[in-house]
């Protein structure tokens, strides 16, 4: 498009800027099709240009009317696949269909009162008992004989026996627990969520009173003297740190609602069966394939995740990760072979050491010979 069709383009734009509300404005015709202001306004939108801006708009308007005529060119050539690229384009209107309708439809489905209302509803989802513990631990693993089991068990009796006639819990622990990183802590674990750790252990800790010690016990880390720091308490999770869960799974029920009305709507009657017979033989034109983006809720405002944003799979907190990728192969030696002796003395190579009548090695040339190709 010359100059001159620019500046009438600009032209037309700025007397559709003076008409009142006119979304049916015409702007410019391209090839004898009509662009309106309201298929530009679409087009502003979509490429997030100000309808105030316009130095933008101009340029925007310019690019507009070029793609719109040399796509129709273009078209016109026949020199494309008509079918496969309608088919592209067709799929992609309703993946955007779709994905936008759920886009819309989430935004409004689920408010943040409904997230309130959710959090006092189920309070009890979100409560948790925890404890203030301290422990002395002295190791077992399951290669060690029955043996070396008891002798285990008897040094954690001993050092009961010493608490027992008044010696500190702190000082017992410092010395002889074997879990380290506790033992420079006097034992201390800190509080503890119920049902994060061994279920023996969980027992005693949560029915303990503040002060209490247990006997020694046994779990699969070794033998444990337990202390009951403070007693356990009922801890809630505050609104503001289940919120995205909960906003979550309420979009994610929503959703579910919702494709079921959709699928409720649909009407299908098959009238035959397919037959290759009638498809046409594949051509090499190979069209990239358009990035799908799947309709319904972002996985975002799972445990720990990005807020939600349309076009995601609510099922993405169930999908297990990507394997790894494969590490490259480990180079494997290559055998020595055979002396080289009826292989021929590179020409650059110099001469052989003469041998020694003494069985002393004879001393190796300065430039050692190229090592035998693989």
């Amino acid at each position: 498009m010359n100059k001159f069709s620019y500046s009438v383009s600009v032209f037309l734009l700025l007397a559709a800027l003076t008409a009142c509300g006119d979304d049916k404005h015409v702007l410019a015709t391209v090839n004898g099709k009509t662009i309106t202001q309201e298929q530009f306004d679409a087009y502003l939108a979509l490429k997030r240009i100000p309808f105030t801006d316009a130095k933008r708009r101009s340029k925007a308007l310019e690019e507009f009317l070029d793609r719109e005529g040399m796509a129709a060119l273009i078209e016109k050539e026949g020199k494309l696949n008509q079918a496969t690229i309608e088919a592209e384009v067709n799929e992609f209107r309703k993946e955007m269909l779709i994905s936008r309708h759920f886009d819309q439809f989430l935004e409004e489905s689920v408010d943040e009162k409904q997230v309130q209302d959710s959090y006092s509803s189920e309070a009890g989802q979100y409560e948790k008992q925890k404890v203030h513990a301290a422990h002395i631990l002295i190791r077992t693993n399951k290669r060690m004989s029955e043996e070396q089991r008891k002798a285990k068990l008897t040094t954690a009796q001993e050092i009961y026996a010493k608490l027992q006639s008044g010696e500190a819990f702190e000082t017992l622990a410092s010395q002889f627990s074997e879990d380290k990183i506790s033992g420079k802590r006097a034992g201390d674990l800190g509080w503890i969520k119920e049902g994060t750790i061994d279920e023996r252990f969980s027992k005693r800790a949560f029915s303990l009173k503040a002060g209490s010690v247990t006997e020694p016990f046994e779990t699969p880390f070794g033998f444990h003297i337990l202390k009951v720091i403070e007693e356990p308490k009922t801890i809630r999770r505050p609104l503001g740190a289940v919120a995205g869960e909960i906003r979550y799974r309420l979009r994610s029920e929503a959703k579910e609602k919702e494709l079921e009305r959709l699928k409720k709507g649909i009407k299908v009657e098959k009238k035959g069966a397919y037959k290759e017979s009638l498809s046409p033989k594949p051509e090499p034109e190979k069209l990239k394939a358009t990035p799908s983006k799947p309709d319904g809720v972002d996985p975002s405002e799972a445990p720990g995740a990005r807020t939600i944003q349309p076009g995601d799979d609510v099922d993405a907190p169930g999908i297990e990760p990507a394997p790894a990728p494969p590490k490259p192969p480990t180079a494997q030696p290559v055998p020595p072979k055979a002396p080289p002796t009826a292989r021929p003395v590179p020409p650059k190579a110099p001469p052989p050491a003469p041998k020694a009548p003494n069985p002393t090695p004879a001393p190796q040339p300065a430039t050692p010979p190229p090592s035998p190709a693989p």
